[in-house]
């Protein structure tokens, strides 16, 4: 396969980040074919990444509130905050990106065929009503399921670790964008996940959480020049 430079994997690489929205759980194979997973054919080359980012590093994740969701908060009296690392400024949430990797292979060749991670380490998202705080926080974006993990913590107290918090839907991702050295992706938009709905619920004693429900849209924003 044509080496690529570095400039040029980094560049496709972030590119392909806009899978981080997309089912790619259900993106299987060409039944047809059979080739990436015909264990009869041991002489068959292992397929090869087309890009790859191995530390992913800078800059941000931001997601700009739905007026659903701020609504939806507003009637059950909770109030938002953000935790460390973490800011609230002109209606979105902004979390720094702090680590991880990114490999994608040929469409077909693999399936998923982008693996890795996107971490938000020391950042987070409180809820708060009454003397009751909830804090998600350490999100780790999974490009490979289109899922969004994090740890979970009541009144300063751990919940869960490591917790499938939200799903992501890319259907509406805009096309990639670049300024200087960062590339953007936006469009991506953020949902309750079928494991945090509950927890929610049963925290703040409602059943008005509901999976699927749109939190924002995301914008993802990566520093090339800081990969490595």
């Amino acid at each position: 396969m044509r080496r690529l430079t570095n400039t040029r994997r980094k560049i496709a690489a972030v590119s392909s980040l806009a899978l981080l929205a997309v089912p790619l759980a259900a993106c299987s194979q060409d039944e047809s074919t059979g080739t990436s997973t015909d264990q009869s054919s041991s002489s068959q080359k292992a397929p090869e990444p087309v890009a790859e980012i191995e530390a992913l590093q800078g800059d941000t994740t931001a997601i700009a509130l739905d007026k659903g969701f701020t609504d939806a908060l507003t009637q059950l009296k909770l109030t938002p905050g953000v935790v460390a690392d973490a800011k609230l400024q002109d209606g979105s949430l902004i979390f720094p990106i702090t680590g991880g990797n990114v490999t994608v292979f040929e469409p077909g060749e693999v399936s998923p065929y982008v693996i890795g991670q996107v971490q938000h380490e020391n950042s987070g998202l409180s809820l708060t009503a009454g003397d009751t705080t909830v804090e998600l926080t350490n999100f780790n974006v999974d490009p490979g399921v289109s899922r969004v993990y994090g740890d979970v913590a009541v009144n300063g107290k751990t919940a869960v670790t490591n917790a499938y918090l939200f799903k992501l839907d890319g259907r509406t991702l805009k096309p990639l964008e670049t300024q200087g050295s960062d590339a953007i992706l936006e469009g991506t938009k953020v949902e309750i996940s079928d494991v945090a709905a509950p927890l929610l619920n049963d925290t703040f004693k409602t059943d008005a959480v509901k999976p699927g429900l749109l939190v924002g849209i995301a914008k993802i924003t990566v520093n090339t020049q800081s990969a490595s």
